[in-house]
């Protein structure tokens, strides 16, 4: 039930989506230092980081179930505590198979976090507050991927790799005991049925398609041939299960919301883009330039500035210009910006290179708040959980996605353009096409469209 915006719990799942999102990317510059800790070959230690991404792609779903059925405060502290269990557990990991089976038991804790936490602030937000809720729940999205390769750097070299994982210990204590005191108790009477089949064969479908992404971003294979094969199999199997089932896990009705249609689709487009950025760029500098970590990482930055900076007038922009034309602003804003970084080199001057890479990061803060806000304009309540809960899988398919396609845009690159830098020249330029069919998305929107949530 909308009681009014309440700041304390919208700053909170921010906190907790922070670290969950954070999490998922920050071991992979400490990878060299675990592998030479654990006695094992750096590639060995990448089960660690798909483990975790694959628990979250498959529990995802079921989280929205959990949450009718327990409530959202109960499974939300439950999350909380066994994601810093297991980041505990992740820190003083004596080995290899300690550490990734620990990751999985965090990833468990990631997935009930992120969407029973955005549940928590869209049932008691008023559609009128929604923009400044979902304002808050932006950031962490947008900042992580920025700052987890220079956090994971900087504590890998300077510290220890283990304090990456301790740093979430208190921080995920205090977030616990937030939480019991200001998260709300939701929770209804009599809970629907739990969706077993709806949920092995959801759980097939995007485990096997996080597989085939990861294969995809190291190289084309037969286990990648056959994980994007299951994937297929199994996405039209739980599709048509979840279309027909009575009270499927999942409701795929809720897809006939037009702007929750067209946002949730495209917007997964985009998060694919924007993500793929920051994965890009430290490559760029490092093997194109010859840049350091440490310089490469001060220089991605620069999104972050862009990201904070724009953050205070992302909402009077939609409010003064509705929501449609802000997004379509912010895509054509975001491929420039991304055609412009095609053109860099060695020799451009710095400021130039960090005003575009701000410039970039403007873009895309204003263009994810922008997906953010109307996606969830025109649900109804009823229909919330299964609109959150779907909205969150697409978008942690979306960034898996984006790390996978720059990988292999980067590949395809070196066949067009041989060289340190033109590889990546091409890609951005691929990247920025890919963002005409979010573009399309976003025209074909009403005029009106998310004016409830704006105040327009």
């Amino acid at each position: 039930m909308c009681v009014g915006f309440q700041r304390g719990v919208a700053l909170l799942v921010a906190a907790a989506f922070f670290m969950e999102i954070l999490d998922s990317t920050v071991i992979a510059p400490a990878v060299p230092r675990i592998a030479g800790d654990f006695g094992v070959s750096a590639v060995a230690v990448n089960v660690a980081i798909t483990a975790y991404v694959l628990t979250v792609g498959v529990l995802i779903p079921v989280s929205g179930w959990l949450a009718v059925r327990f409530g959202v405060r109960r499974v939300f502290c439950l999350a909380l505590a066994v994601f810093v269990l297991a980041s505990a557990g992740c820190a003083v990991a004596p080995d290899l198979a300690v550490l990734t089976g620990c990751r999985v038991v965090q990833g468990a804790g990631g997935a009930m976090m992120v969407p029973v936490g955005r549940l928590a602030v869209l049932r008691t937000t008023p559609k009128p507050d929604l923009v400044r809720a979902i304002a808050y729940l932006t950031w962490p999205a947008l900042l992580a991927p920025v700052v987890a390769p220079v956090a994971g750097g900087l504590l890998a070299e300077y510290a220890s790799w283990r304090w990456i994982f301790l740093v979430n210990v208190p921080l995920g204590l205090a977030a616990l005991a937030v939480a019991v005191r200001i998260v709300p108790r939701s929770r209804a009477e009599r809970p629907p049925p739990f969706d077993l089949a709806g949920f092995v064969l959801t759980a097939v479908a995007v485990g096997a398609l996080i597989v085939a992404l990861d294969g995809l971003g190291s190289g084309f294979g037969p286990r990648t041939a056959v994980a994007l094969v299951v994937a297929v199999v199994a996405l039209v199997l739980s599709m048509r299960h979840l279309l027909r089932a009575r009270h499927p896990l999942v409701d795929l009705r809720t897809l006939r919301v037009r702007t929750y249609r067209l946002t949730a689709a495209s917007g997964s487009v985009y998060r694919a883009v924007i993500t793929s950025i920051p994965f890009l760029l430290p490559l760029l500098f490092q093997l194109g330039f010859g840049w350091s970590p440490a310089q490469a990482g001060a220089a991605v930055i620069a999104l972050f500035a862009g990201n904070v900076g724009i953050k205070p007038a992302t909402t009077p922009l939609m409010r003064r210009f509705g929501i449609r034309r802000v997004l379509l602003g912010a895509i054509a804003a975001g491929a420039a910006c991304l055609v412009g970084m095609a053109f860099v080199r060695a020799a451009t001057p710095l400021p130039l290179l960090l005003a575009l890479l701000v410039a970039s990061g403007v873009a895309r803060s204003i263009g994810f708040t922008a997906y953010n806000s109307i996606a969830f304009a025109d649900v109804p309540p009823e229909r919330m959980t299964h609109a959150n809960t779907l909205f969150s899988a697409l978008q942690e398919l979306g960034a898996g996605l984006g790390v996978a396609a720059g990988a292999l845009l980067i590949r395809l690159g070196q066949a067009v353009v041989p060289g340190p830098v033109g590889p990546y020249g091409v890609a951005c330029v691929l990247l920025a096409l890919i963002l005409l069919g979010p573009a399309v998305a976003a025209w074909r929107l009403p005029v009106t469209a998310g004016d409830a949530v704006t105040g327009r």
